[in-house]
């Protein structure tokens, strides 16, 4: 390979190990060696970079390599005719190209790389003695040599790299770039990140959007004073933002289908592909085809098992809400109920701005540890794959999150019904969480990135200690990826990543803004601005202060879509009465017309709120129409195969009947 093939390979794997301090030995045994050699005979490009303390492998696959590796494990994917269909390499013209021209996504290349990686194993007749560092332990026949490695804490991790011609042009036309506001590459996003990624930023992006009306409408009615229309246009306002909410989550599935179909992912792609059942990753529950292929179960016996398998999990997943909803109502609402009880007594508005502070501070760590016993609550669910298991950690640690966001305000506003300091609260609550959030989201990586790199180098440092050496420093663009922070749920990587806490943050600016408009109408505006940050800080944040997520595949936003339903007809409800409220200023709440005119508009925007679902078709036009087009095609194509295929049978049949 010439210099000019070499500046155009990328690579987009690393592997860690740590430097050996064994200079003489059997250099033919060392495991990093042979680990090198065997990356090689798989097809990879390997480049060794020596670091301060550790040696990083940087790994390149070849289209090739990359191909073959897709057809040894059977990935399925989407053709001209519109059928996904086993890759084969031989017919790769077969198959459509994504968006930005290359033949598979990246995480089909992901994917590829893990098969190539995890799939060298001991094909000799007799176990290999491997070494390093002096110390010598046995590669077992058919073992796998990198989770060997892995185990014997030779290799410290194997990361995604950063593709840093792409990086920098993102930079550029996305976090870098303030002329457009709410306008972002989703396609690149996409072809660098995965589906996920671009699913959030997309939602982000037209969320922030459609944001712009609601915040307009709330500007005139807090600077416009309307004088005795006030509670006449409180409605009006109430209406609106409900048809907004109900219009944009029509669109934003639109918008989701349209986004699939130009990236040509299917629907119905269910669990990301290569996630296993969740008994057999976690090893609590065996799934049933496990528990057949030990027993040899006939049909009978089958049906039963998968009964109790599906009712077991039912009773688990019964019994898991109910421990979270125990603990709600036990440890959480007696705190929640006593901080709102201090804000009401206290006369200072700053040791209420205090107050606010230290209480969202002690009550994150509270909830991200409801969070992490959330998750090991799920384990024992019967969920069918890590997709599911993500939606049952999504709703349960949202109900922690919602009694910690709201019960304060509900108390303020439907017990003490004091709309100055619900207000009051409100405003508090939005600037501090959000500036607090977005500070933390910026800093923490930078911090942790920073520490990891002063603690390298001190460890370095000890290391040569008595022997001349220059000043340290970490040189190597690999080895500063390495040191990044990972792109992890704050509740744990497990099941969920990053997204987990952005997605959270915005359904709880959601639900803060739209159960409680009527209040507090400038919010709307607080939080258009804030998301316009929120774009380019996260695109900042996974840009240059952390390392590249590992993809995940997804189709939609996920269970996040019935929170953000939900959290609507809660809005319905709560500013219905908010606005009951207004009207009975006495306290008496007596049936008046104008009360009774606010308790039928309840059960109509209700009403309205399921009935527009079904007005707005979820799926456009053109990808319905190219769905079907598609569909018609391939059954065309099967048809016709099958009907050689009959043809052709039935000549040998009666070609053997005349023979005999």
């Amino acid at each position: 390979m010439n210099g000019h093939e070499e500046d155009e390979v990328v690579y987009e794997i690393g592997v860690v190990v740590p430097k050996s301090n064994v200079t003489e030995g059997k250099e033919s045994r060392d495991c990093v060696e042979i680990l090198e050699a065997e990356f090689r005979k798989v097809g990879l490009i390997v480049d060794r970079v020596s670091g301060v303390s550790d040696e990083f492998i940087k790994v390149a696959a070849p289209l090739e390599t990359l191909g073959r590796a897709a057809a040894e494990m059977q990935m399925r994917k989407p053709t001209c005719i519109g059928m996904d269909l086993q890759f084969e390499w031989e017919e790769v013209n077969a198959f459509v190209k994504q968006p930005d021209g290359s033949l598979f996504s990246w995480c089909e290349r992901f994917q590829c790389y893990q098969h190539l990686l995890y799939g060298i194993v001991n094909k000799s007749d007799s176990g290999i003695v491997l070494n390093f560092d002096g110390k010598e332990f046995p590669w077992e026949v058919g073992q796998s040599l990198l989770k060997k490695l892995e185990c014997e804490g030779i290799i410290k991790q194997v990361f995604p790299l950063h593709d840093e011609t792409k990086r920098r042009k993102l930079l550029r036309s996305w976090a870098l770039n303030w002329w457009d506001l709410t306008d972002q590459p989703i396609d690149e996003i996409y072809s660098y990140y995965g589906t996920k990624v671009a699913i959030y930023f997309a939602f982000l992006g037209k969320y922030t959007r459609w944001m712009f009306f609601p915040a307009a409408f709330g500007l005139i009615l807090q600077f416009v004073d309307f004088g005795s229309l006030q509670l006449l246009v409180l409605p009006v306002f109430f209406i609106s933002i409900i048809l907004w909410a109900v219009l944009f989550f029509q669109f934003w599935k639109r918008k989701n289908y349209a986004l699939l179909a130009r990236w040509h992912i299917n629907y119905t792609i269910g669990a990301s592909q290569g996630q296993k059942l969740l008994g057999m990753e976690c090893g609590s529950v065996q799934s049933p085809v496990e528990l057949m292929k030990k027993m040899g179960m006939d049909k009978t016996q089958e049906k039963q098992l998968y009964q109790r398998y599906e009712w077991l999990g039912y009773l688990m997943r019964f019994r898991n809400d109910a421990i979270i909803i125990l603990s709600i109502i036990c440890l959480q609402l007696p705190f929640e109920l006593a901080y709102a009880h201090l804000y009401e007594v206290i006369g200072s508005d700053l040791l209420k701005f205090g107050l606010t502070g230290i209480y969202l501070f002690v009550i994150q760590h509270f909830t991200r540890f409801g969070g992490k016993i959330s998750v090991k609550l799920i384990k024992y669910e019967n969920n069918e794959n890590t997709e599911y298991r993500a939606d049952s950690l999504v709703y349960k640690v949202f109900g922690l999150y919602f009694m910690q966001s709201y019960i304060g305000i509900f108390y303020h506003a439907l017990l003490h019904r004091n709309f100055t300091t619900l207000r009051q609260v409100l405003m508090q609550r939005l600037l501090i969480s959000e500036v607090l959030e977005n500070l933390l989201e910026n800093s923490l990586p930078y911090l942790k990135y920073s520490y990891k790199k002063y603690r390298t180098i001190r460890n370095k440092k000890k290391h040569d200690k008595g022997s001349k050496s220059e000043k340290i420093h970490v040189t190597s663009r690999v080895e500063k990826e390495y040191l990044k922070p990972a792109y992890s749920a704050s509740i744990g990587d497990e099941v969920e990543d990053g997204l987990f806490d952005d997605f959270l943050e915005l359904a709880l600016q959601f639900g803060m803004i739209m159960m409680f408009a009527c209040a507090f109408p400038l919010a709307f505006a607080f939080s258009a601005v804030n998301n316009i940050m929120e774009i380019r800080t996260d695109a900042l944040k996974l840009l240059s202060m952390l390392k590249r997520p590992v993809p995940r595949a997804a189709t939609s936003i996920g269970a996040w879509i019935n929170i953000f339903q939900f959290l609507i007809v809660m809005s319905i409800c709560t500013n219905s009465a908010l606005l009951v409220w207004l009207y009975d200023e006495e306290g008496k709440w007596k049936v008046e017309p104008g009360l009774a005119g606010i308790l039928i508009m309840e059960h109509v925007l209700l009403l309205i709120k399921f009935g527009f679902s079904r007005l707005v078709p979820e799926e456009p036009a053109w990808v319905r129409a190219k769905r079907v087009n598609s569909a018609t095609q391939a059954q065309n194509v099967c048809s016709k195969q099958l009907l050689r295929s009959i043809s052709g049978g039935e000549k040998t049949f009666y070609g053997q009947d005349k023979t005999e």
